[in-house]
């Protein structure tokens, strides 16, 4: 009986065994050239086994054909006694058409007296899912390496226990190290670390066992060739429960990128023109002098510089540039070790001066004088010489704001101008214009105060068409107003000056622009109305200005072709370049473009051939005087005619009377604008009567 339930156990065992654990096996006899099959091994394949013939290829002939050669060369190997036994992976073709990866093995099991491979057996299990994670794995791994490749990164571990490190091929690279294999000698890496890095780097990098903290560090190494190279790296550990586990850490060279950052870095301060600092490096520097408050008395100087404007109109802006740099270098010539210099912009620079009373302060400003006018300016500029005019101030203690100190250097300059120029002055509180520009610096602080508390007014004025009624343009100008504390309006004429002499006028004119479409830009365009919009030199040098431009007219809905922009040729000499490329991106869009306050300066025919502009509007103080004066009515008529050749619109402001409507009209201007037609009044009331009209219409 025991024997009896062993047979019958082992049978029916076995079977039920290789179904559970999805065996297939294969049984070839090699003297009749038969095989056997598995119920097993034909359903893995889908089949059921009396479908298939116990014939001794049927597993070759069912064989993916990429792996016929492989699978059988491993057949034949173990027949030739090469291998202990086979061992391959294949794939056999399902019943329904799929591939199945299978793990094939299997070896002799009998032979005859001469050692002649009689049986052979093997079984055969399905292994696809392994194959697809495994497919899956490689294509995570293909896209990490690839993502690897791309960064530049290597990767490197140490081994904490064997104290043995390992570098792949990129890090090798990184170091400059000429290497076949991954391992490198102990202590390798500490030799190419900067004297100056290496205790950071190495406190870096020893990362507590058992943390899951990413550390991050940045160093230089100098390479076997010499060079120093700026490097990062993240490391962590990785544990493992049979050892300390591993450093793991990836390098990235980042020299260009390092670069990148002190190039933006010391852009962000300084003057591209001139090296300089800007001015809101400049403020900084003052503030950190001050209140470090060992180097006092603090001489604070404003120069700004005589008959610039005169030399860019006759020699052109290149010309001007380079008198910009070399009047620098001869101001930084002048200067006693640890002054600071900046261009605040256009002709303005600034000066700081520690240690400095009031005679070495005058003397080094005479000193400048002279140089500024015996400068070379280069072959360009002709005979012309440039003089300056200067205005000091003095920082005594850490009670004078930085702006109040600016604003006196700047009211003393001013006070160098009223008396002729080409000299010095100090500021004095109790000067006859020693309000002036402690006056500018209040004004421009009311107005980033009004900007922020909601106290500025938006205005417009009707642009017409003579002999049209003011619907057939449709075009206003947008003003402001700023509301004082007192309820008063205070005029453009008092605030924007401010504005722009203390760096406010690009946050106004974004305030402007924003707020205007915000509230009126949907009904303008309802009623067909272009907006047009003056810029400052500020904002002309906004690297960010179209981006913001584009931001708000997407936001706001408004269509380009409802925006005219207004340039004064005072803007468009500040910034000539920045001006030209405004012009270009607004024309690329469909957005209009009016040079404003045409005629005023000497260059002014030459921006028409340099400014693809739509319109000119021709300076006022030639229009209020044309009916008196006969050179004026000769330069709006000349400008007239060769703005409508060109094609440009021609609009003439301050028309105050009907004769000076008259007579423009007679000249063939398209556009006027004044008091006569309309006074400036509060936009939203302009858009009111337009839907009035429209409603009644």
């Amino acid at each position: 009986m025991p024997q009896k339930a062993s047979n019958v156990r082992d049978e029916a065992f076995w079977e039920l065994a290789l179904d559970r654990a999805q065996l297939g096996v294969w049984d070839w006899n090699l003297e009749t050239d038969e095989c056997f099959y598995s119920p097993t091994w034909a359903r893995m394949l889908g089949y059921e086994q009396s479908e298939l013939p116990a014939a001794s290829d049927l597993w070759l002939r069912l064989t993916h054909p990429d792996d016929q050669e492989r699978a059988v060369a491993s057949g034949d190997k173990h027949l030739a006694g090469l291998t202990e036994i086979i061992d391959t992976e294949l794939r056999l073709r399902h019943r329904d058409g799929h591939w199945v990866w299978v793990l094939d093995r299997g070896g002799v099991v009998e032979r005859d007296e001469n050692g002649k491979p009689l049986r052979m057996v093997g079984v055969q299990t399905d292994i696809s899912r392994q194959k697809a994670a495994e497919q899956a794995l490689e294509q995570v791994n293909a896209r990490f390496r690839l993502a690897l490749a791309a960064s530049g990164t290597g990767i490197w571990h140490h081994d904490i226990d064997k104290k043995r490190s390992y570098w792949d091929a990129r890090t090798r690279q990184i170091f400059g190290v000429e290497s076949d294999g991954d391992e490198v000698p102990k202590d390798f890496w500490y030799c190419f670390l900067h004297p100056e890095d290496r205790e950071a780097a190495e406190q870096a990098h020893q990362v507590p066992v058992g943390s899951d903290e990413v550390v991050s560090c940045r160093y230089r190494i100098i390479r076997g060739d010499g060079e120093i190279r700026h490097v990062e790296s993240l490391i962590r550990h990785v544990s493992d429960p049979q050892s300390s586990g591993i450093t793991l850490g990836t390098v990235r060279d980042v020299t260009d990128e390092q670069k990148r950052e002190q190039e933006l870095a010391y852009a962000a301060r300084h003057d591209p023109l001139t090296g300089l600092l800007n001015r809101a490096a400049f403020e900084e520097v003052l503030a950190q002098m001050r209140d470090e408050g060992d180097r006092f008395p603090l001489a604070v100087f404003y120069i700004d510089l005589d008959y610039f404007k005169a030399l860019n109109d006759f020699a052109g802006h290149a010309a001007g540039d380079v008198a910009l740099k070399r009047i620098s270098a001869e101001i930084c010539a002048a200067l006693p070790t640890g002054a600071h210099a900046a261009r605040l912009g256009g002709d303005e620079f600034a000066l700081i001066i520690p240690d400095c009373d009031v005679g070495p302060a005058e003397k080094i400003a005479a000193d400048i004088l002279g140089s500024i006018r015996d400068a070379d300016l280069g072959s360009n500029s002709g005979s012309r010489r440039l003089a300056a005019s200067i205005g000091i101030s003095f920082v005594a203690d850490g009670d004078v704001s930085v702006s109040d100190a600016l604003a006196s250097a700047d009211d003393a300059c001013y006070a160098a101008k009223a008396t002729g120029r080409n000299r010095h002055a100090l500021f004095s509180a109790q000067g006859s214009a020693s309000t002036v520009g402690l006056n500018a610096a209040r004004m421009a602080s009311d107005t980033m105060d009004a900007l922020e508390s909601d106290r500025l007014a938006l205005y417009g004025q009707k642009i017409h068409r003579i002999g049209h009624p003011w619907e057939g343009c449709g075009q206003v100008e947008v003003l402001v107003r700023l509301i004082a504390k007192d309820g008063r309006l205070i005029p453009p004429g008092e605030f924007i000056p401010a504005a722009e002499r203390f760096g406010v006028a690009a946050k106004l004119d974004r305030w402007i622009f924003r707020t205007t479409l915000e509230r009126f830009g949907a009904a303008a365009a309802a009623h067909g109305m272009t907006l047009a919009f003056n810029l400052s030199a500020q904002t002309l040098s906004d690297p960010l200005l179209w981006e913001f431009v584009d931001s708000v007219m997407g936001e706001t809905g408004t269509s380009p072709c409802n925006i005219m922009f207004e340039i004064t040729e005072t803007a468009a000499v500040v910034n000539f370049e920045a001006a030209e490329q405004f012009i270009l991106n607004a024309r690329e869009r469909k957005c209009r473009v009016s040079l404003d306050d045409f005629g005023a300066g000497m260059s002014s025919f030459e921006y028409l051939r340099r400014f693809p502009i739509d319109a000119i509007k021709i300076n006022g103080s030639f229009v209020e005087r044309m009916t008196a004066s006969r050179y004026d009515r000769e330069i709006v008529s000349a400008i007239t005619g060769i703005a409508r050749s060109l094609g440009y619109a021609v609009v003439a402001e301050k028309i105050e009377n009907q004769e000076t409507l008259d007579m423009l009209a007679e000249m063939g201007v398209d556009f006027v604008q004044g008091f006569l037609l309309h006074k400036p009044e509060p936009i939203g009331d302009i858009i009111d009567r337009c839907s009035r009209r429209a409603k009644t219409a």
